[in-house]
């Protein structure tokens, strides 16, 4: 299959191995990274890592959790992670799919399935990464289900991962999605107009953007889901969704519950 029919065959494991040895060690030390749990990751074979999203538009969440992925499975196994299409608009484009990150769509998510990668879904966007800071440990997808499906097709276990920490990089005071739906945003796929405040340029539309805090980011991966074992043949999408939500939800607020202050962890 060549490189113009799957976002796949771009991924540079040599490239990808770089990245991560030369930022991954940075991302750990400044965030204090610690990610629990890697063996709850099916050894072979395809899965679909599930997470939620936190730390706005510089959210540290794939650098946390990619340098993770690859000290315990080695760069023989690639981890694809699916991105909102804007994130290849310019020069960054072919560095981000060099480094596996994916335009999420369904077909893309199904042929790294398929071909046996793990592939890293947030299936909130950036709806979850500007949740505001008084909702911060809630699991929201913003009724996103297209995840359970990109499972169900494929054949592939759920794998629910929840992150603890990116949320208080800075102080994030709303998504501004009725304001998008009004002026028309929408139309650009573009849902919210966050506000936030943080450092060095205080108050923030989207732009600038601040530059994150050194808050203690925690990530915790849990067992897999397996949809047919777990909910027969036929299962009701939205059963299964609730489900995969309520499993991440019990296990963020035992994070949220282990943590003594806000930043410092």
């Amino acid at each position: 299959m060549s490189d113009e029919r799957a976002e796949t065959a771009k991924w540079d494991p040599a490239f990808t191995r770089q990245i991560t040895d030369w930022v991954g060690p940075l991302i750990r030390r400044y965030f204090r990274a610690d990610v629990h749990g890697m063996d709850s990751l099916p050894d072979s074979g395809g899965a679909l890592v599930v997470s939620n999203h936190s730390g706005g538009m510089l959210t540290p969440d794939v650098m946390v959790f990619a340098p993770a992925f690859y000290e315990r499975f080695g760069f023989d196994r690639p981890l694809y992670t699916l991105a909102h299409y804007g994130v290849f608009i310019g020069p960054l484009g072919d560095l981000l799919r060099r480094a596996g990150v994916i335009e999420a769509t369904r077909e893309n998510a199904a042929d790294a399935l398929r071909s046996g990668a793990v592939v890293l879904v947030f299936p909130g966007g950036d709806y979850d990464s500007y949740r505001p800071t008084l909702t911060a440990n809630k699991v929201d997808f913003a009724g996103r289900t297209g995840y359970v499906r990109t499972a169900l097709e494929a054949g592939v276990p759920i794998v629910p991962v929840v992150s603890i920490g990116a949320q208080e990089t800075q102080m994030f005071l709303a998504r501004g999605d009725s304001i998008a739906r009004r002026i028309g945003l929408t139309r650009a796929r573009m849902e919210i107009l966050p506000v936030s405040i943080g450092f060095p340029f205080g108050l923030s539309v989207i732009f600038p953007p601040n530059l994150p805090l050194p808050s203690k980011i925690v990530t915790q991966v849990l067992e897999p889901v397996d949809i047919v074992a777990r909910f027969g043949d036929d299962p009701d999408i939205d059963e299964v969704d609730q489900y995969v939500r309520a499993t991440m939800q019990t296990a963020l607020d035992e994070l949220a519950r282990k943590r003594r202050f806000p930043v410092l962890g």
